[in-house]
């Protein structure tokens, strides 16, 4: 079931996806869950830095940025996956 999850970091700018399991352990975990990044929470790729990394997404009406290194490790379900 996995292997049809993509990493966030992977999400194009725009779209849309659902957070379906979280790769990273220990205070990393923790940061992700704390910023309310669980399971089949909503998630849209806002804006791009000028370099390319971060990344700004919205996650439950806040605008998070994420470095490609933290987004890699959030595995997302795209709405054309979930039709």
């Amino acid at each position: 079931m996995a292997d049809q999850y993509i990493p966030l970091s992977a999400l194009p700018l725009g779209q849309k996806a659902r957070v379906k399991e979280l790769i990273s352990g220990g205070a990393a975990r923790r940061r992700m869950l704390d910023l309310g990044l669980i399971r089949d929470t909503v998630v849209e790729a806002l804006l791009k830095s000028p370099a390319g990394d971060p990344v700004a997404y919205d996650i439950r009406g806040a605008v998070i940025a994420l470095r490609s290194e933290e987004a890699q490790k959030i595995l997302v379900e795209t709405a054309e996956s979930e039709a």
